[in-house]
């Protein structure tokens, strides 16, 4: 049965698809607004794509696809994610036209994975409903997705989201202050450092970082996160290892020599012309490690599924 919850998503890329798919999943109304006539097209399809393999398994919800920011029919839209492209000027034109046009309810959100929210609200009248809302790609399979504040967000806006979000089988991470790449890509980045240095240094390829990352320390976050997993297996033994290792830890400030290096020569990984990245790529290689990866990330969606209803 279809409720009456209706969700505004402006940009119909990557990200804009499987957001739709996850509340399309999830019996919500989503309207998703692109100007690109190729990409609405698509937008459909693409939507009920990722549904299908959101996992959610509620019953489903409407798509409309809509070429601008006035088709919106705002009757029961409880929120509106903005996933324009990662373009600092253009999410702020997007931000005040949607301040004139949504009702002064609506809280309005950006996608946005660098630009803090105080950036791109700064020119609105309205910022008290004003939040970042920071999904993972694949948005509509991995679970967090992060509620950032501004000094001006209010707090009630950010529960109300919240809830939005947990209605969607999603795990809302409260970031309470802006700060560049807000919680996980901080941590995720600090930890790409290190990987990629040691890479670069010699030693280990970049087969091994993984797998040191994928079976070792990384097997245990399904289970408990970085802090978690101190307070259970001792926080003393954690400091002494820390004493040693920290002085030897990478703290370059700006990308390592090898990341540029691929970067200049356009080997971008599986996106890329060559096929090259960290590893070499061929179209039976990519297929493999695609389908590997959704169905791994499927997996672990559903063990974090049943430890909630147990």
């Amino acid at each position: 049965m279809v409720n009456n919850n209706s969700v505004v998503i402006v940009g119909g890329g990557t990200m804009g698809c499987d957001i739709a798919g996850l509340f399309y999943a999830s019996g919500w109304n989503a309207q998703v607004v692109d100007t690109n006539d190729h990409v609405r097209a698509k937008l459909p399809a693409q939507v009920l794509a990722s549904a299908e393999t959101a996992g959610i398994h509620r019953s489903h919800g409407s798509v409309t696809v809509l070429d601008s920011l006035q088709a919106i029919d705002w009757t029961e839209v409880r929120l509106v994610i903005e996933c324009v492209l990662e373009e600092l000027t253009l999410k702020q034109q997007v931000f005040q036209e949607l301040e004139s046009l949504a009702p002064a309810t609506v809280p309005l959100a950006s996608n946005s994975s660098g630009f803090p929210i105080s950036q791109i609200s700064e020119n609105c009248n309205t910022r008290t409903r004003m939040l970042g809302l920071h999904f993972f790609m694949p948005a509509h399979l991995v679970p967090a997705v992060e509620v950032v504040r501004s000094a001006q967000s209010d707090e009630s806006v950010a529960q109300e989201v919240s809830e939005i979000m947990r209605s969607v089988r999603k795990k809302p991470v409260q970031v309470k202050r802006d700060v560049p790449g807000f919680l996980a890509n901080r941590i995720q980045h600090a930890m790409m450092r290190e990987a990629i240095a040691l890479v670069n240094e010699g030693f280990a390829s970049a087969e091994d970082v993984d797998l040191a990352v994928r079976y070792g320390f990384g097997f245990r976050y399904i289970a408990a996160g970085p802090l978690l997993q101190k307070d259970l297996a001792g926080i003393d033994i954690h400091c002494a290892a820390a004493a040693s290792i920290y002085p030897h830890l990478n703290n370059d400030t700006e990308p390592s020599p090898l990341m540029q290096r691929l970067v200049a020569e356009g080997s971008y990984g599986v996106k890329s012309l060559k096929r090259k990245g960290f590893y070499d790529w061929d179209e039976q290689s990519i297929e493999r490690a695609e389908r590997r990866y959704q169905v791994a990330l499927k997996k672990a969606m559903q063990i974090l599924i049943d430890e909630d209803e147990t």
